[in-house]
């Protein structure tokens, strides 16, 4: 059976958002629903996978509050679950650049729709940034897309900041995954004075479900927080695999290379990797093929970052 995968998130005042771990965590196990949903103060933010009654059923529940009506959430297919386990969390923010006052709640950039996108990012006078991590845009971008080049998105107003291109060319649009990067990043360019900042509604997931591929300015794959690894054109699981090493994603052609461990190390971190760290590696994945020959999932299988 398939399993419906759906990321959403959403900035609205939660006050009480504690009281909501309690409901979310029931509502989602009593329909066999796992995955990561992260609730703060700011609002919700998450993705979650399992049968298709099941995750509609954890939607309707969150849109039930007033506060969460207007989520919007996109959609993909994965041939199984791709999370291991249910996660709700507390957090002080539900994405963190560690920039105070960067609350989309009071400030945020003019969302685009996919469907004007294309126009917009192919404007000589817009400047196009993608906000993901280095790691997430080696296999997909935007054409004509500015990379930052960044490890983690806290690097991101530092880059900002030491970028004079942005001067010179003030009208900046901005994506993300799902969206909710970009809303929080223009937040911050609107505290730097810069007026014209755009981003694109519902990200790259929800612009691959309306855009029709003959269309698309996407050139790529789009990787994902999830086993999945990419989604390609489609919404259809890509052809990359994760680095256990770096959490990378590897490529048929890294597999060939003789700096590649399945396990241990890829062509990206082969170089930087400790002796220790090679150990410890390498234990773990002989962990992962004594659970495989039990028939079972280790933990750590397909385990990945947010």
């Amino acid at each position: 059976m398939k399993a419906l995968v759906a990321a959403f998130y959403h900035f609205t005042e939660l006050e009480n958002f504690p009281d909501l771990q309690a409901p979310v965590t029931d509502v989602c196990r009593n329909n066999g629903v796992r995955g990561t949903v992260l609730l703060a103060a700011e609002g919700v933010n998450g993705t979650i996978a399992g049968p298709e009654a099941g995750v509609r059923a954890v939607l309707t529940f969150l849109r039930d509050d007033p506060r969460l009506t207007s989520l919007m959430h996109k959609e993909s297919w994965a041939d199984e679950i791709p999370f291991l386990r249910l996660k709700v969390r507390l957090k002080k923010e539900i994405v963190t650049m560690g920039v105070p006052d960067t609350n989309p709640n009071s400030r945020v950039g003019t969302y685009v729709t996919p469907k004007d996108w294309n126009a917009l990012i192919s404007d000589p006078e817009v400047i196009v940034i993608d906000t993901r991590n280095d790691y997430e845009v080696a296999i997909g971008t935007f054409k004509g897309a500015v990379d930052p080049q960044t490890q983690s998105f806290r690097d991101f107003p530092a880059w900002v900041e030491g970028n004079s291109d942005l001067v010179a060319r003030p009208k900046v649009a901005m994506f993300c995954t799902g969206g909710i990067r970009c809303e929080r990043a223009t937040s911050y360019m609107k505290t730097l004075g810069f007026t014209d900042v755009f981003h694109l509604q519902g990200g790259i997931l929800k612009y691959l479900e309306d855009v029709p591929a003959e269309e698309s300015l996407w050139q790529g794959d789009c990787f994902v927080f999830d086993q999945r690894v990419s989604v390609d054109q489609a919404l259809q699981p890509g052809d990359f695999d994760l680095c256990h090493g770096c959490r990378w994603p590897i490529s048929a052609a890294d597999k060939t290379s003789a700096l590649f461990v399945a396990g241990v190390s890829c062509p990206h971190c082969a170089a930087s990797l400790t002796p220790d760290q090679r150990a410890r590696f390498a234990e773990r994945q002989h962990q992962i093929e004594l659970a495989q020959a039990r028939g079972q999932r280790h933990v750590f299988e397909g385990a990945q970052g947010g």
